[in-house]
């Protein structure tokens, strides 16, 4: 199984930058993707970016040009920064990972997603 913890969280005032960063331990299978969700209070949790196999990326509308995200070359860390933060990104960043496994000698596959514990931002006005 895989293990992943975030870092880098914290209280900034709006206009400031942050970097979060997340490794994974452990393997399920090859690589499919890792990205970056974020629960706002009172709120769905909301895709924020993503990378998947290739490097394409995608952002949130609400987010393009001031985040930018990022993997290591051994794809198992990914990394977050945001720039121009503004009161609207205060959310719990989830970080998680997609992993893909052959699970039979038919060539079927399971995929499987695994999830940080969460890290707060919290960005005062």
């Amino acid at each position: 199984q895989v293990q992943l913890v975030e870092s880098g969280g914290g209280l900034v005032q709006s206009g400031e930058s942050l970097t979060l960063s997340c490794t994974a331990s452990g393997s399920f299978g090859s690589f499919k993707g890792m990205g970056w969700y974020r629960q706002p209070p009172g709120k769905e949790r909301e895709l924020v970016a993503s990378i998947t196999t290739g490097s394409i990326t995608d952002y949130a509308d609400s987010v393009k040009g001031r985040f930018t995200i990022s993997i290591n070359n051994a794809r198992n860390a990914v990394y977050l920064q945001m720039i121009s933060l503004k009161p609207e990104d205060t959310a719990v960043y989830y970080c998680y990972t997609k992993q893909e496994r052959v699970v039979n000698v038919e060539g079927a596959r399971v995929e499987k997603t695994f999830w940080g514990q969460g890290t707060q931002v919290t960005v005062s006005s």
